[in-house]
C-alpha cells in the first residue's frame, strides 16, 4: 500500500503566488556535455542534491535542498510553513494528549485486571520491586498496552486527517512538514513508537517530560523527538 497522500487531499499546503517565485531556468546550452551529476562538464556544478540549472532527482530552485524551496534553503526549503495554518499552541497540545490517554488508559485498566497487574502494586511496594517480579501475565499486559497506544496514535493520525480525539476537540493536526499532508502510514507509526515506547517500557514519567521542554524551546516548528523522526508538526485548525 502506497503512503503518499493523495492529491486531493484537503490539508495539503496552498501553493503560494506571491509574486516572490524565481523565474523558470534557462535552458542548457546545446554543448557542454552536462555530466551525470547535472551542471557543466563531467561532474558539473550542479549536484544530485542541487536546485538550479542542472539540479539532481532532490533540486529545487536555487539553492534549495531535498524539498525545494528559495534560495538558501535548508533541508525542507526556505519556509515549510507558508500556506500552512499557524502552528498549535504548546499548552493545547498537552491537554490533547492527556484526552487520548484517558481514552486508552480507561479500556486497558479494565483489560489489566484479569492479569493481576495489581496485586504486587501497594502503598509499601517499591517500583523497582515491581518490576523486578513481573510474571507472564503482567509481561502480555505490558506488551498489550504498547500496542494499544501505538495503534491508536498511528491509525487516527492517518485515517482521521492527522486528528486523534484530542486534537480533534481541541482545534489542531499532525501534518507532514514538507507539504502539510495528512502523514502516512509510515510516518504516523513512526511518530507513535518515539512517542510511546520509551515511556512504557522504562522512562514513565522522564520520557513524558523530555518531549515536552523540547516542544516548547524547539524552534521554529515546536517539535518533539516524535515530530523530528517523523518530519511532522502539529497545527491549529482553528484560525
Amino acid at each position: 500500500m502506497s503512503n503518499e497522500p493523495p492529491e486531493d487531499d484537503p490539508f495539503r499546503k496552498k501553493p503560494q503566488d506571491d509574486g516572490s517565485q524565481p523565474p523558470p531556468a534557462p535552458p542548457p546550452p546545446p554543448s557542454g556535455g552536462g555530466g551525470p551529476y547535472g551542471g557543466q562538464g563531467p561532474y558539473g556544478g550542479g549536484g544530485p542534491y542541487d536546485g538550479g540549472p542542472g539540479g539532481g532527482p532532490y533540486g529545487g530552485g536555487p539553492g534549495g535542498g531535498p524539498y525545494g524551496g528559495g534560495p538558501g534553503g535548508g533541508p525542507y526549503g526556505a519556509d515549510p510553513l507558508a500556506g500552512m495554518p499557524p502552528l498549535a499552541d504548546s499548552g493545547r497540545r498537552v491537554l490533547a494528549r492527556l484526552i487520548d490517554w484517558v481514552i486508552v488508559v480507561v479500556p486497558l485498566a479494565l483489560i489489566g485486571i484479569p492479569f493481576d497487574i495489581y496485586g504486587k502494586v501497594s502503598d509499601e511496594a517499591d517500583v523497582a520491586d515491581v518490576w523486578q517480579t513481573n510474571d507472564g501475565g503482567q509481561w502480555v499486559f505490558q506488551l498489550i498496552s504498547i500496542v494499544a497506544y501505538v495503534a491508536y496514535d498511528t491509525l487516527m493520525t492517518t485515517k482521521k486527517n492527522g486528528q486523534t480525539v484530542g486534537k480533534r476537540l481541541l482545534g489542531m493536526r499532525v501534518a507532514m512538514l514538507n507539504d502539510g499532508s495528512v502523514p502516512g502510514t509510515n510516518a504516523a507509526l513512526t511518530r507513535a513508537i518515539v512517542l510511546w515506547l520509551p515511556a512504557l517500557i522504562c522512562c514513565a514519567c522522564l520520557w513524558p517530560l523530555l518531549l515536552l521542554i523540547l516542544i516548547l524551546v524547539d524552534k521554529p516548528y515546536k517539535q518533539g523527538l516524535h515530530d523530528k523522526a517523523a518530519k511532522t508538526v502539529v497545527v491549529s485548525t482553528t484560525q
